[in-house]
């Protein structure tokens, strides 16, 4: 099992995994994870496979942020590259990619998809075809620090409000008492796809709408929306470190789990870490749903992963077989347990040792279920530039070069352009 850097095959040539002598030697490449816990469950999973079929798998890593690893997929597929097989897709990038992409139901027959949650099978059916087998599913979560919450007498906040002055109240008792180092709130404050999900998040628990409706009505421009933008600004160098701006998740993980932060927005992966050998926080963590704001509800982003095979690839139906393997029971569960990756199977919530490993699977599901879309299906192929306009405009409120009023008319005029040309 080869490991390649797929930025570094990308600067080579799109030729270079094909005539490698050891890319050779393999019957599939397939790229999937990017760095720590992810790439590692891959490797195993794919070393499992190998196994029990005696085939080789090269893996390709991958750009950790999801705006590069698209970029780099568009191009390889958009010069019908026979180099990698089996790509790990982003929950909204069937509808952009579906024509470089393999009907599985053609491959693994008409059962394919069958017990997997509907709603992420309906998203990975794009004109009939399913093009991608889901892997694993996300929703924004809120870790806190359970011990320094129940230390200053908080439960964990219900709102933005709250949790903006319970950061702010254990922040600064925390710094008084020795830790200048601490934070009271970190989240995905980049300007990158992962900011669309948390300002997505942030405008529709205001009840400022989903950006652009399922009707295709463009909702951004409403003072719900740009209430949501400027309290979030408000956390930037006060509850929250100013290089949040350029935080992805990881980074965000970085600074909570080396028990720097009292808040952090983060996916459901890093509960595993946050308990793992050598963890600051192991065993003073919490994990509950998002905030709501002001009159609205708790609103967490829909996330997930999936695996799609190439058209051009050359072996595609034991392509096809590798991604049922590694998208089926046994390897969902492990994923579950190993690294508290959400299972797409809605049998595994029923799971004792899946429970036990992360209890939170249960009492969270609902958030799970019903976590709220970014306008992928709708805005079709003009979602890229969709996103780059909403997590632009957040971002320049985020570090004060606009307001959140001036942001979202902006964005109406932005997106509205891009409307009339392509949805």
């Amino acid at each position: 099992m080869l490991k390649t850097p797929l930025i570094t095959a990308l600067a080579l040539g799109t030729a270079t995994l094909a005539t490698t002598g050891q890319a050779q030697a393999a019957d599939l490449t397939i790229s999937c994870g990017a760095v720590g816990a992810e790439l590692t469950l891959c490797e195993e999973g794919v070393r499992a496979w190998e196994e029990a079929t005696g085939h080789r798998v090269d893996i390709v890593s991958t750009p950790n942020s999801s705006t590069e690893r698209l970029s780099l997929y568009q191009q390889i597929l958009s010069a019908n590259s026979r180099d990698i097989d089996v790509f790990q897709i982003d929950v909204i990038w069937p509808g952009l990619l579906a024509n470089h992409l393999l009907d599985l139901r053609e491959a693994l027959g008409d059962e394919a998809g069958e017990g997997h949650f509907e709603a992420i099978v309906e998203n990975n059916t794009v004109d009939g075809r399913l093009v991608a087998m889901p892997w694993f599913t996300d929703a924004g979560v809120l870790y806190y620090r359970a011990d320094l919450l129940e230390q200053h007498g908080h439960e964990p906040p219900e709102t933005w409000e709250q949790l903006t002055e319970i950061a702010r109240e254990i922040q600064a008792a925390e710094r008084e008492a020795g830790n200048s180092r601490m934070h009271g709130f970190v989240f995905q404050g980049r300007a990158y796809e992962g900011l669309t999900v948390n300002a997505l998040e942030w405008v529709a628990s205001h009840g400022g709408g989903s950006v652009v409706e399922p009707d295709g009505e463009i909702s951004i421009n409403n003072a719900q929306a740009a209430a949501a933008l400027d309290l979030a600004a408000s956390w930037v160098g006060e509850i929250a470190p100013s290089g949040v701006l350029n935080y992805t998740e990881e980074e965000a993980r970085g600074v909570f789990q080396g028990g720097n932060a009292v808040f952090m927005r983060n996916w459901p992966y890093a509960w595993a870490l946050s308990q793992s050998d050598g963890s600051e926080v192991r065993g003073k963590v919490g994990v509950t749903q998002l905030p709501a704001g002001g009159d609205g509800t708790s609103a967490a982003g829909l996330g997930g992963w999936n695996l799609a095979v190439s058209r051009y690839s050359e072996n595609p139906e034991l392509a096809a077989d590798l991604v049922a393997f590694l998208t089926g029971h046994e390897e969902q569960k492990r994923r579950a347990i190993a690294g508290a990756y959400n299972p797409t199977l809605a049998a595994l919530y029923e799971d004792e040792e899946v429970l036990e490993a992360v209890p939170f699977f249960g009492e969270l599901y609902d958030t799970f279920v019903n976590a709220v879309a970014r306008p992928s299906a709708v805005t079709g192929d003009a979602y890229g530039r969709v996103s780059n306009a909403f997590f632009s405009a957040a971002h320049d409120v985020l570090s004060g070069s606009r307001s959140g009023e001036q942001a979202v008319a902006d964005l109406e005029r932005e997106l509205s352009r891009v409307k009339r040309r392509n949805w």
